[in-house]
């Protein structure tokens, strides 16, 4: 195990997923901080039980940090935020916005994945996945994907990782100290439709309507025809 900052870190070869991995470290770990990366994982999984396709060269990684689960809303958005953030911070220029809940989109397109679990002994499991050197082509995909390598954005995935724990450790210090309320300003001044008409669908419905804020625990407010409605979980679309 070696460090990264204050971060103790695992890199591995090859792995199912970096989360199974921090799903077992979890389980003889009692407090610190841990990051898992791999240079290659065979079994990727995203939100809802989708896989995330992997190839060499892209990032893989998994944080392990002691939260509450009751504040994983909050987390879910220093979590995104904080790959905008290293994203921008290594490409000044990048056209990046967010996309609600947890989706980076880089020109509109789907670059990154990432899925919140719980692990063992009060540490929540942050599985990230980045499109570093190239994107999987996709057919009946609700969004289509890219890699920074294909818009010409050159970077490696252990700068990433750097980059990535660096805004992470800065948004996070701040949700600690100050709460939800600064991390939804950053997030909402990025975030993509904010205004606009969108679509949302959810396990049992889909609604219509303008998409008008996020609440004090990340809910999505949807100004409908039948008023303000919030949305706690769900994929969005831009109309």
């Amino acid at each position: 195990m070696e460090k990264i900052f204050d971060w103790n870190w695992i890199d591995k070869k090859e792995v199912s997923s970096t989360n199974d991995e921090a799903l077992k470290l979890s389980q003889n770990m009692h407090d610190g901080k841990y990051v898992i990366s791999a240079q290659m994982q065979n079994q990727g999984r995203g939100r809802r039980g989708r896989t995330w396709l992997g190839f060499p060269g892209n990032l893989f990684m998994s944080l392990l940090v002691q939260v509450p689960l009751s504040k994983l809303g909050g987390l879910v958005f220093v979590v995104a935020l904080s790959l905008f953030d290293a994203l921008k911070n290594l490409f000044p220029e990048i056209d990046i916005k967010l996309k609600w809940p947890n989706d980076v989109l880089l020109e509109n397109n789907k670059i990154s994945g990432i899925l919140l679990e719980k692990g063992e002994n009060d540490f929540l499991i942050i599985g990230i996945g980045v499109n570093v050197l190239k994107a999987p082509s996709l057919e009946n995909v609700m969004y289509q994907t890219l890699s920074l390598a294909d818009k010409g954005y050159v970077t490696d995935r252990l700068t990433l990782l750097k980059e990535y724990l660096k805004a992470f450790d800065k948004n996070f210090e701040l949700w600690q100290k100050e709460g939800f309320s600064p991390i939804r300003e950053k997030w909402l001044k990025n975030a993509k439709g904010l205004g606009q008409n969108i679509e949302a669908r959810t396990v049992k419905e889909t609604k219509c309507g303008i998409f008008r804020d996020i609440d004090e625990n990340g809910a999505l407010l949807l100004e409908t025809q039948n008023g303000l409605e919030k949305i706690y979980a769900g994929d969005i679309f831009y109309i």
